[in-house]
């Protein structure tokens, strides 16, 4: 099972006030805010950027490491976890996004958009994406 909750630490800035946000998982998503919200406001979009640019360059996506007693953890938006599932199990299988495309029974111009961040793919493409590797997508809610 993989979840995409990843563990951030929020340090405090002593000399600007705020928080400066790490993610020792994903060290890109670097980040910070003026106040406690602001800053887990920012990190859910600096590790949501981190990832979406992970795959557009086909880098390799970590899965989130068990949380620290100082962490919290930030969810990836579900889209984009989605479509981390899809990329992760697609390098697993050595699936192309050819090879999805006929599993999927779509043209590869419509599966090259199941990765592209900038795309917003419906759900239930996602998740036949998912089935057609043999996965499939559960919610939880915490």
């Amino acid at each position: 099972m993989q979840r995409f909750a990843y563990p951030v630490a929020l340090t405090p800035d002593a000399a600007d006030g705020g928080f400066t946000v790490t993610c020792r998982d994903i060290p890109e998503a670097i980040t910070q805010g003026d106040d406690w919200e602001s800053a887990i406001e920012a990190a859910e979009g600096a590790l949501e950027a981190a990832v979406e640019m992970r795959i557009a360059d086909s880098m390799v996506i970590p899965l989130p490491s068990k949380p620290r007693k100082d962490e919290q953890l930030i969810g990836l938006p579900v889209a984009i976890a989605m479509k981390a599932a899809i990329y992760l199990a697609m390098a697993e299988q050595g699936v192309s996004k050819s090879d999805l495309a006929r599993r999927m029974q779509l043209d590869e111009k419509e599966a090259r958009r199941i990765l592209d961040p900038r795309h917003a793919t419906r759900v239930g493409t996602l998740e036949r994406a998912l089935h057609a590797l043999g996965k499939r997508a559960e919610v939880v809610v915490a």
